[in-house]
């Protein structure tokens, strides 16, 4: 059974480019995007702003990350609303994940048109027009599999609600949270009832235990540790008040982020068994980044380990030197991601590392203070948090590598959020 329909991801090939890809120049307008890169081009044929996936980073944090759940005695199926590219679900996929992870309804929808035979939903799903046709995709394709989660009995109640005379239930994972935390029932007790709940309900069928740790460690810290330590405890006794009750031939119990997937790993792997399989969702690591992701990483705290790499690049040009030490550079907000941290300076392309830094950004510019820049230089951007970089583009070039003197453009990877 393939995971994923490979036909419609190599489809992506045969889409013509034109201007509604910012990322590519008006000379590849009319070309498919195979036909455009047989051409051979280089970042020097594209414009600026401009994000771009190194290929060597790729291929390194996908294979680490799979080495290193392998000698962990955990699977991984790495969120896919950090990219949502198909492309890169496939590589996932192709790395030994067990599925992808979505967060909501629109992009279970793309999911399902990309051929996803096994989507975890980590966020609960009581749309009821979603719900009916959530059962109807269950229906039609018996290889699909499905779950979300539960985090109170109202919930329940909705979904059994919209789901009355569906001709099968629909998997749930009862979340636990924690306080302080996002979603999730806040006491192993309030947990358990909800679980009551599902088990009564004859539109649900009870799957597992879920949750998500990382806003209760908010850095990489001791006390954050000891949080999720904590954290994790709890959803280990609910697994454990659950056993002998769950309703599937398969249970998950999943958690970790891209932040504490080691220390989820410590403390929930033991619980993996014939029936039980223990799971983490991180998906940010695949492009990891060179500010949150590069500070929180468990592979960047500890140092014997190798870490990720930086995959994402933001590139901007220097279009005004208004100020002795202030110059403008043409990318912004609606190009580059600020939401944990600004883009950092890098290096001027032809002439080497960069020093300054980026006070602000507006909507199409970026303040770049006390760098030897010149106008039109073109300046590479570290950036941090690549869930809120992908979303700013349909379609991101894939260099073979950042670090050459002339890169060349290897792939176009298109996101459908």
């Amino acid at each position: 059974m393939e995971s994923i329909d490979r036909a419609r991801v190599a489809a992506l090939a045969e889409e013509r480019l034109d201007w509604r890809f910012k990322a590519v120049p008006a000379a590849a307008a009319g070309r498919t995007v195979a036909e455009y890169l047989a051409t051979g081009p280089t970042l020097d044929d594209l414009g600026t702003p401009l994000v771009t996936l190194d290929a060597g980073a790729l291929d390194h944090n996908l294979r680490t990350m799979a080495g290193w759940c392998e000698r962990a005695g955990v699977e991984l199926a790495p969120h896919g609303k950090t990219s949502m590219a198909p492309a890169l679900w496939q590589r996932h996929l192709d790395a030994g994940a067990v599925a992808i992870t979505l967060a909501n309804l629109p992009q279970l929808r793309v999911g399902r048109a990309f051929g996803l035979r096994r989507i975890h939903l980590a966020n609960s799903l009581l749309d009821p027009a979603g719900l009916r046709w959530l059962a109807g995709e269950l229906a039609a394709d018996p290889e699909f599999r499905f779950a979300c989660w539960v985090d109170s009995t109202d919930s329940v109640a909705l979904m059994d609600r919209a789901l009355r005379g569906a001709p099968a239930p629909v998997d749930v994972c009862v979340e636990l949270g924690a306080r302080g935390g996002r979603t999730g029932a806040r006491t192993v007790a309030e947990a358990v009832e909800v679980a009551d709940a599902v088990l009564a309900s004859p539109g649900l069928r009870l799957a597992g235990v879920s949750g998500y740790e990382g806003p209760l460690g908010p850095d990489g810290s001791d006390d954050s540790v000891a949080t999720v330590i904590r954290y994790l405890a709890h959803l280990a006794e609910l697994h454990h008040e659950l056993t002998g009750r769950y309703e599937t031939e398969e249970v998950w119990v999943t958690a970790g982020g891209s932040a504490f997937f080691d220390t989820v790993a410590d403390h929930l792997a033991p619980l993996a068994g014939p029936r039980t399989r223990v799971v983490l969702r991180s998906g940010a690591y695949a492009a990891h980044d060179d500010g949150f992701y590069r500070g929180i990483s468990p592979f960047g705290r500890t140092p014997d380990s190798e870490p990720f790499r930086a995959a994402l690049h933001g590139w901007a040009r220097v279009v005004s030197r208004p100020e002795p030490a202030l110059a403008l550079l043409d990318g912004g907000r609606r190009d580059l991601p600020y939401d944990l941290g600004l883009p950092k300076p890098q290096l001027v392309r032809g002439r080497g590392p960069l020093t300054g830094a980026v006070s602000a950004l507006n909507d199409q510019h970026a303040f770049l203070r006390d760098a030897d820049v010149r106008i039109g230089d073109v300046v590479r951007l570290g950036i941090s948090h690549p869930c809120t970089a992908f979303d700013k583009w349909t379609l991101i070039p894939v260099l073979d590598s950042a670090d050459a003197e002339v890169p060349r453009v290897v792939d176009l990877v298109r996101t459908f959020f």
